[in-house]
């Protein structure tokens, strides 16, 4: 996609907090500013983690919420397949948004994120897609969604009026700061984040059946500003561009050297 007069008429927007979320709601906000007909489908209840899962062998119950809105009971995947296929497959979107995320979606956390899973869902159907997150961690305090509500506009406008590259989608993280703190967007890579492992909680066990609790374990994060993690941290919104390529080229190329 690289068009100056890129325009959206039709704009399909999903999460993985749910239909509920007040991130959607500071989405649909945006997405209105952009197009003239917002479309909503998403799962009817949170599906963090989901990263890019499809509900494959099930069948998906879908309820209408209202006219262009739907909680499907399925993973952001499903949604935007659901969506593609479906609900939208006489007059697809031009545009495809996931989020506003609850929390940060930078390094390895996007492997697993359910945002990210459904924009590179999008990118699938040949559709532009974003990914945006507000970087919120402290369970405390109050998300500032006044942040991504403001900036997301005039960042996406932006991206769109640039273009892209079409087997990419964008990644967008928002500072989680006061509108006065934030600093112009900047293009970022990849880089392996804070998380570094995962911390399982034995809630009960009971003869042969146990439950237990899966968290995300945080730790030490390269704060290069070329990273998405450095620029965030410097209150910076990253837009970072992702694709489905995952082959390591100087790994691959090493390993022809060392075995042939």
């Amino acid at each position: 996609m690289n068009n100056e007069n890129f325009s959206c008429q039709r704009i399909l927007i999903t999460n993985d907090d749910g239909i509920d979320a007040m991130g959607l709601a500071v989405l649909k906000k945006i997405a209105a500013q952009l197009a003239p007909e917002v479309w909503i489908v998403a799962p009817d209840h949170e599906r963090s983690g989901a990263s890019q899962g499809i509900s494959l062998h099930r069948t998906l119950q879908i309820e209408t919420r209202s006219e262009k809105e739907y909680a499907v009971a399925g993973t952001p995947a499903d949604c935007v397949a659901i969506a593609c296929g479906h609900l939208m497959a006489d007059s697809r979107p031009d545009l495809i948004l996931s989020g506003i995320n609850r929390g940060p979606n930078l390094g390895n956390e996007t492997l697993l994120s359910g945002t990210v899973g459904a924009a590179l869902t999008g990118l699938m159907f040949g559709i532009p897609s974003v990914a945006l997150s507000l970087a919120h961690r402290d369970k405390m305090a109050q998300p500032h969604w006044e942040t991504p509500e403001f900036h997301g506009p005039k960042v996406l406008r932006t991206l769109l009026t640039a273009g892209w590259p079409k087997d990419v989608c964008l990644n967008v993280n928002f500072p989680d700061t006061a509108l006065e703190n934030i600093r112009p967007f900047i293009f970022t890579r990849q880089g392996r984040g804070s998380m570094n492992g995962f911390r399982i909680s034995v809630k009960s066990s009971e003869g042969p059946v146990s439950k237990c609790h899966i968290e995300l374990k945080h730790g030490e994060a390269e704060d290069s500003m070329e990273t998405e993690f450095g620029a965030v941290n410097q209150n910076c919104i990253s837009v970072t561009p992702l694709q489905f390529n995952r082959t390591n080229e100087n790994s691959r190329l090493l390993l022809e050297l060392t075995v042939s």
